[in-house]
């Protein structure tokens, strides 16, 4: 399954991920203290969630042989108060219906990614 590995020094707040054979930055804006040279930690979700999405839509629309061109998954992740939740805007482009784009949006609730962060999951810490 998933793995990553974060490392960080002494440079605020400058963080190297591997995972697989990719090698990431994650950093905060200067509005926190970084330096804004990568993604910040709540981008790298978001990211997360709209490659899912997107990957599994074409994934769908390829099996059933549906006329999409272009699949777009605006995720925004949204803080109000003590509250949160996620906003996501699905376009999809090509020569499909109202009633297939209405599937895809239904597919989109069940996209790995978005049953695992709407499940919540339990993290396990230790320390090495």
């Amino acid at each position: 399954m998933a793995h990553a590995k974060a490392s960080i020094g002494t440079s605020n707040y400058q963080t190297d991920i591997v995972t697989g054979h990719h090698r990431l930055t994650a950093d905060e804006g200067p509005a926190l203290g970084g330096k804004d040279v990568g993604p910040g930690p709540y981008e790298l979700l978001t990211s997360a969630l709209a490659a899912c999405t997107a990957i599994t839509l074409r994934m769908y629309a390829e099996r059933k042989q549906w006329p999409v061109t272009m699949v777009h998954a605006d995720v925004h992740f949204v803080r109000e108060g003590d509250k949160q939740h996620i906003d996501r805007v699905l376009t999809i482009e090509g020569g499909v219906d109202a009633e297939q784009k209405k599937r895809m949006a239904d597919i989109a609730e069940r996209t790995p990614v978005t049953l695992t962060l709407k499940g919540g999951l339990e993290i396990r810490t230790k320390l090495a």
